[in-house]
Order: C-alpha cells, then structure tokens, then sequence
C-alpha cells in the first residue's frame, strides 16, 4: 500500500470545488440557508483520529506499557486514515467553492453573510480532518528495523 499524496488530495479538493462553485452558480437561490456549525462533525472525527494516531504510534513503536499492534489492526487503521484524508479533501473542497461563491456576495445579502460563515467554519473542519488523516496514516509507519543499518564506511571497503 503505498501513503497518500498530497498530490491526489489536492486535485479531489479542487475538483470539488470546481463542481461545488457551479452547481451554487445554477442554483444558489432555491437552497435554504446553511447552518453554522455544518461543519462541525468533521471536527470531532479529526480529533478522534488524532488521538488514534498517538496511541498506535506509541504501541507501533512498542513503548512502555503499551500493548503490540495486531497487523490486521494496523491495515484498518491506515484504511480508514486513507478514506479519511480523502473525504476531508473533497468536503474540503466542497466548502471552499461555497465559500467561493458567497464571499464575493456577502455584503451584498445577509443569506450570503452566514453562509460565509457556516462554509468558512466547514472548510477549516475538513481540512482538520484531512490533517488527522495523514497523521493517523503516518502513525502507522513502522520504525526501521535496527537490524537493517546503514552499512558503515569500514564494511564497504
């Protein structure tokens, strides 16, 4: 399995936005305002997933009075880090072609101005979430096996 590019996160976010922004451009005026703390569930996965990640790293890493890690344990860990990270971008994406939409519109109308502020509080969580994503994805790392040094200047000669 390989990590997550940045890469394909970045081109899931934009393309979402890009399709978020026309379909607000078409219909806009037929959806009813946006609650303010849309956004806010990703938050609680985001903060879930981080402390997720700290515990494996600790256990991966067979610290003191941890438990091993099962592998199977470890694979549904990096899945779910994987779909995460994902689903973080594309609702992330999602929030700023809202965002980009009302923003320009929201001096102008008030429905506007809290949609502002319900796709600003969105993206900031998706984008949280996005972080806790990679992090629970880098948690999962193993550490180099120490028996697998570098070989040293007088082992090469």
């Amino acid at each position: 399995m390989t990590f997550t590019r940045p890469r394909d996160l970045l081109a899931a976010a934009v393309g979402a936005a890009l399709l978020v922004h026309l379909l607000a451009r078409i219909g806009y005026g037929s959806v009813p305002p946006l609650p303010a703390l849309a956004g806010t569930p990703l938050l609680a996965f985001a903060a879930a997933e981080a402390v997720l990640g700290f515990s494996l790293r600790d256990r991966i890493r067979h610290r003191p009075d941890t438990h091993p890690v099962q592998a199977l344990t470890a694979a549904k860990a990096v899945a779910l880090a994987k779909a995460s990270s994902l689903a973080g971008a594309l609702v992330s994406g999602a929030w700023l072609g809202v965002l980009a939409y009302v923003a320009p519109r929201s001096a102008s109308f008030p429905a506007a101005a809290s949609d502002t502020v319900a796709a600003s509080v969105g993206a900031v969580c998706a984008a949280l979430l996005v972080a806790a994503g990679l992090w629970l994805e880098h948690c999962c790392r193993t550490p180099d096996d120490p028996q697998q040094q570098r070989p040293s200047d007088a082992d090469r000669h």
